[in-house]
């Protein structure tokens, strides 16, 4: 079992400092749709998974997810070497959670979407004005589902 390069208090802090609502790639996408006129709700706690953006008016809701966390496939997403049955049951269940969230919100007539943190940066992002002018697109749509992530046929190894 490969050990960790931080003593267990500095991994701690660093780890609590991972913010779960208001992070950077949410904030940059409240005020790009706020600029395309969209107005919208925070957090709503009675929504299943209480989504990032909650667009009443649109029956849509848009949560913008941290590929680690949500357990995306794609490049900024690794399996840590360490306490990997810990991290694999974590994921696995994070995953299951958003899947049965979506479902609910589907059930109860709300159209989901996700922009994955890999659209917004690393390798495979996409042009920012991209990424927000789609969200702006399916909002206005009729569309159900909206899944915006970093384009693979952009990475450079």
């Amino acid at each position: 079992m490969p050990v960790d390069i931080v003593p267990a208090t500095v991994r701690s802090r660093m780890m609590s400092g991972i913010r779960g609502k208001n992070t950077k790639p949410e904030l940059a996408i409240r005020s790009a749709l706020h600029m395309r006129g969209f107005r919208f709700r925070l957090h709503r706690k009675d929504l299943p998974g209480k989504p990032d953006l909650v667009f009443p008016g649109r029956s849509a809701v848009l949560f913008v997810h941290g590929c680690f966390w949500h357990g995306h496939d794609c490049h900024l997403f690794r399996w840590p070497k360490s306490r990997e049955e810990f991290w694999r049951e974590k994921i696995g269940k994070n995953i299951e959670r958003d899947r049965q969230q979506r479902e609910a919100l589907a059930e109860a007539g709300w159209r989901t979407g996700i922009v994955w943190e890999c659209a917004l940066k690393g390798k495979t992002r996409l042009p920012f004005d991209s990424v927000a002018d789609q969200c702006a697109i399916w909002l206005k749509s009729g569309i159900n589902t909206l899944e915006v992530s970093g384009d693979e046929t952009r990475a450079v190894i």
